[in-house]
């Protein structure tokens, strides 16, 4: 899978994608320091191994560099979607995960602007999406582009167990 290029200077605004979340009962934040556990533990469950010591890196960041879509049900919240960066490298956007059962909403459209956005607070002017799985949707809602010769990227081959 190719990496990305994104153009953080030109993306989509971040309040329409997070005020539509919220029409439905969704919040997307940053991650507290005390979401730490459960939200590396999703990423395990739902993800990867792999995805979840990348989200370990982005909660050592500070600020934190893992944004969150929280579903508020009651007093109860449910965990539906987590975006990274700074994690596998600086100046890297991922990983991001949404629950299967609540793809298709526009949750990790949210995530991405959140993350995105961050990044240009931080000073990148651009972004590059490690290792992309779904190209297609990065260049709809960001405009991304593949960096030509970048499979398989920085990502090193796993070790045999």
């Amino acid at each position: 899978m190719p990496d990305l290029l994104v153009r953080l200077y030109e993306l989509p605004p971040l309040a329409p994608a997070v005020e539509a979340l919220a029409a439905g009962g969704l919040a997307v934040r940053r991650a507290a320091a005390s979401e730490r556990s459960p939200v590396v533990d999703w990423m395990r469950a739902q993800g990867s191994p792999g995805w979840a010591d990348e989200c370990a890196l982005a909660f050592a960041r500070q600020p934190i560099a893992c944004f969150v879509a929280v579903e508020a049900a009651g007093s109860d919240a449910r965990l539906c979607g987590v975006a990274c960066y700074d994690a596998a490298c600086r100046n890297f956007f991922g990983p991001e995960l949404v629950a299967p059962d609540r793809r298709g909403r526009g949750i990790g459209r949210a995530l991405l602007l959140a993350a995105l956005h961050a990044m240009r607070g931080d000073g990148y002017a651009y972004a590059v999406i490690g290792w992309a799985s779904a190209a297609d949707f990065y260049r709809r809602a960001v405009g991304a582009t593949v960096i030509d010769g970048s499979t398989p990227g920085q990502y090193p081959r796993a070790f045999i167990r």
